[in-house]
């Protein structure tokens, strides 16, 4: 197994990583910063779009482009122009929550968690954005909503609370988008820090970034730890797997000096793991 730098961007919050099969690119974001990157591996090039303010999460669109989650709702972002669109902010008007962590499911659904910005009250909500732009709310209670990601079959939903510590899991439905039966998949306190983006492999395990811990740890889908891989930085912030084969882990994170803590070495840079004999799947994107 080996971890190496990629590239030299340095992002303030580095986030949201998403491999593109067909263009064979990898995305993610700085959340802070209001940019959304593109990491050619073949050119070894980077390239970048800014978008209009904080972004929490994004997926590729089956039409081209993207939709993000910005600070209160969705909007999408034409790639060759640099314009964006607003289809719909369910969170206008309030100033004490943000946007976080998406992705999109199976059927082209996006998925999306907002967050209270003082990380304190459980204000936060699960929110669906449908291809026909309709927007759902799924669940409520949240502080930080983190790591949304689905076992290969797409019939659990993972979904995490960073403050609680927590990953839950949940019964989905494949054809309606609906969620139900939430409980607690797996809890990282012990692991020093919180569980933040995540994603699965091809065999079911869940893969997640412990920020504050230094850590990427999978859990089998029984929520039994199976490995544990410190990180060069303290605080990693997403995961996803990527190239040819699927078969290498990319690691965003954070400068600490972002989050008014200390700076170390590797915040906000983006790391590559190869070796662990282990295949993601490819990510879906959005159908609106």
């Amino acid at each position: 197994m080996r971890i190496e730098r990629v590239g030299d961007v340095q992002c303030e919050l580095g986030e949201g990583p998403v491999w593109d099969v067909a263009e064979q690119a990898l995305y993610f974001t700085d959340m802070t910063a209001g940019r959304i990157w593109r990491y050619d591996p073949q050119a070894d090039s980077f390239t970048n779009w800014k978008t209009p303010g904080l972004i929490g999460s994004f997926a590729l669109r089956e039409g081209g482009g993207a939709v993000m989650a910005l600070t209160h709702g969705f909007h999408l972002l034409d790639f060759a122009t640099g314009e964006t669109t607003r289809i719909a902010e369910p969170e206008a008007g309030q100033d004490a929550i943000q946007f976080n962590d998406g992705k999109a499911d199976k059927r082209g659904r996006f998925l999306a968690g907002t967050v209270n910005k003082a990380m304190k009250e459980p204000v936060g909500s699960l929110y669906r954005l449908d291809p026909d732009k309709m927007v759902v709310k799924l669940d409520d209670g949240f502080i930080i909503t983190n790591g949304p990601c689905w076992s290969p079959d797409g019939e659990t939903f993972y979904f995490a609370d960073s403050m609680a510590f927590e990953i839950y899991a949940y019964d989905y439905d494949v054809e309606t988008g609906g969620v139900s039966n939430r409980r607690v998949f797996a809890n990282t306190r012990a692991l020093g820090g919180i569980p933040d983006g995540a994603t699965v492999d091809a065999d079911g395990r869940l893969w997640s970034a412990i920020c504050g811990g230094g850590k990427v740890v999978a859990y089998r889908p029984d929520g039994a730890v199976d490995r544990i891989i410190e990180v060069p930085p303290r605080l990693a912030s997403s995961v996803m797997f990527g190239g040819r084969d699927l078969d290498q882990l990319y690691v965003t994170s954070i400068d600490g000096a972002t989050m008014g803590q200390a700076r170390d070495a590797a915040g906000g840079q983006l790391f590559v793991i190869t070796g662990l004999g282990v295949k993601g799947l490819p990510e879906h994107r959005y159908a609106g």
